[in-house]
């Protein structure tokens, strides 16, 4: 039951899953998902810990930048399903759509200004 109740407190935060519905795009960095949620540094990277914590997302360090993806769910059952199931659900929600209509615009380059 652990794990089940880790997962979904994971997503009971509906920044968090934002998060995973971003993340289904693209992979990105703390300053690609701060400039869309519109949130401090500290507050993505709490919430990114969270979501790595429940084996929803994982890190990899590429050159400078810190890449977030979502993980295939091998880790825990309940984050295969929930994973599975938010690849359909939610779609047709105004404020993510609007969100991944932007992410094409959103550039760590152009943000960072490195």
């Amino acid at each position: 039951m652990k794990e089940f109740i880790k997962v979904t407190k994971a997503l009971s935060d509906p920044a968090r899953v934002k998060i995973i519905k971003m993340l289904q795009h693209k992979k990105m960095c703390v300053c690609e998902l701060r400039e869309i949620l519109q949130i401090n540094q500290p507050s993505v990277s709490k919430h990114l810990k969270i979501l790595e914590n429940a084996g929803l997302v994982y890190s990899a360090k590429d050159g400078l930048w810190v890449n977030y993806q979502l993980t295939d769910g091998s880790s825990s059952p309940y984050a295969a399903s929930f994973l599975g199931n938010l690849r359909h659900w939610l779609s047709d929600d105004p404020e993510i759509a609007t969100m991944i209509f932007k992410l094409p615009e959103i550039r760590r380059e152009d943000i960072c200004k490195i």
